[in-house]
């Protein structure tokens, strides 16, 4: 029968198709040549992945094609034992009947692949809505948060926004575990590639444990269960229920500066005194900055009295009564809190350029990420890795300008004064003076880390799970933080 020729058609073809990706498969040896710096070439595990997606995928359809076939002889079966069949038998030996019957079975063959196109159009466009039935429009919902607050319904209507979000995501979640378990007892290329993907579309708190035990045993990443921002959020809970972590004792600007002093770094020269608008001293060479602050709000680089530099707002000033008038404003509309200030020295990188930031991401002796910043005279940002490769993060990403970088010298450097605080992350600020880093602040929690790009956010995720480990196994072994052993007896 004509159904049945064409079945065995397709079901050989795939066979072959299959064969040849088994034969690439098998003889992929060439690309051990290719240059692994050239994106233009996949790399051999890339390569791996693809072949066995589409394995997996050709599998599946002469799976579907062999289910075809038996359906297909059990009607054949079927018809030909119908009573009407059998009547007709004797009949379909003359030739004009046979032609006939030929030509009903084409056109019967027509209409059914006919039938099947819009059926599986129908499937798709079914699987589409099902997708997007509950997909959200987030101007929208912005509307609705808005018109919710403005009428005094905004509790309320954010009471029924998580329910929606929550049933969303589970939803999804359950749909993405029951196609993992679809494959638990498969091909372990299989398994490892599916678990791979569905991974990618879980939280990390959502990820099932038969996944996770999986990738302990078989060649599948578990990077999707580290994330940089969960675990600095994490680190806050810590935080909020014990009161204090190491490096939180270091986020006060003296303890850290005595910090610096016990391990002999350079820092600016600061003032203990706290002035208030009426008695700061009118002096050159200094930096004026809000008593409990953050950032660059409420600060002044005064070179001299007719060269003042605001640096929130990258603005040059000309005299003391512009610097007092902005000072002024900072209170009024609240970006510095009191009226309470203090100075210290004017760090330039030459001349009179004042100097940039460079800011080292440190997990516990390892560099991550670096920060360079240039504030005046206008604000641009660098990120660099500690293999000297600028990168982009999704932090500031319409700022960007090619930095200078930083030497090997200063990376091992701050990575050596992380391994001397008992904490997994903080990060070490620095100036850049004309000769070396001026050593500035630590920072246990920089601002908007949440604002990382997901591939970012991972790596970072890595590096802080890693020196987690270390410094627990530091701990174990019996290691003295001196220097800091030393601050706390002080503090």
């Amino acid at each position: 029968m004509l159904v049945e020729q064409n079945q065995e058609i397709k079901e050989t073809q795939l066979h072959e198709e299959l064969k040849g990706m088994v034969t690439i498969d098998n003889n992929h040896n060439h690309l051990n040549n290719v240059p692994k710096t050239n994106d233009a070439y996949p790399s051999e595990k890339e390569t791996e992945l693809e072949l066995t997606k589409q394995l997996l995928e050709k599998e599946a359809k002469i799976a579907q094609s062999d289910k075809a076939i038996k359906n297909n002889q059990k009607q054949l079966k079927h018809i030909e034992n119908s009573k009407t069949w059998q009547y007709n038998k004797p009949f379909q030996k003359l030739s004009g009947y046979k032609k006939e019957q030929n030509e009903y079975i084409r056109h019967l063959e027509e209409k059914l692949n006919e039938t099947e196109q819009v059926l599986h159009e129908t499937k798709e466009e079914n699987k589409r809505l099902i997708l997007d039935s509950r997909k959200p429009d987030a101007n929208k919902m912005e509307q609705s948060v808005n018109e919710a607050k403005n009428n005094g319904t905004l509790l309320a209507y954010l009471g029924d926004l998580i329910a929606q979000k929550n049933q969303h995501d589970a939803n999804y979640n359950r749909a993405l575990r029951h196609a993992a378990r679809l494959f638990m007892n498969e091909k372990q290329d299989y398994r490892n590639l599916v678990y791979a993907s569905v991974m990618a579309g879980l939280k990390m708190e959502d990820i099932p444990e038969f996944m996770v035990r999986a990738g302990l045993t078989n060649d599948i990443s578990l990077r999707p269960t580290v994330s940089f921002r969960s675990s600095l959020n994490r680190r806050m809970r810590q935080l909020q229920l014990t009161g204090l972590l190491p490096e939180w004792l270091l986020d006060d600007k003296r303890t850290a500066y005595k910090f610096a002093d016990e391990l002999r770094l350079r820092r600016p020269w600061t003032s203990t005194e706290i002035f208030s608008m009426t008695n700061l001293p009118e002096k050159s060479g200094i930096v004026i900055k809000p008593a409990d602050g953050a950032g660059s709000r409420g600060v002044y680089l005064v070179q001299d009295n007719n060269d003042i530099v605001d640096m929130k707002r990258s603005k040059k000033l000309d005299n003391w009564d512009d610097l007092k008038a902005n000072m002024r404003q900072n209170l009024e509309t609240g970006w510095v809190e009191k009226d309470e200030w203090t100075i210290e020295e004017l760090i330039l990188e030459n001349d009179r350029t004042p100097a940039s930031d460079i800011k080292f991401y440190c997990f516990y002796g390892k560099v991550g990420l670096i920060l360079e910043i240039v504030r005046y005279p206008e604000l641009t940002y660098c990120w660099w890795t500690a293999t000297g490769e600028r990168v982009r993060t999704g932090k500031y990403d319409e700022d960007l300008f090619k930095g200078q970088g930083v030497t090997q010298q200063e990376i091992d450097s701050a990575a050596d004064i992380s391994m001397k605080i008992p904490a997994p992350f903080i990060r070490i600020d620095f100036l850049r003076s004309a000769d070396e880093l001026v050593f500035g602040e630590f920072t246990p929690k920089p601002g908007n880390y949440d604002d990382f790009n997901e591939p970012t956010d991972k790596w970072l995720g890595d590096c802080f799970a890693e020196a987690e480990a270390r410094l627990t196994q530091d701990l174990i072994n019996g290691r003295q933080f001196v220097a800091y052993n030393r601050l706390t007896s002080w503090k």
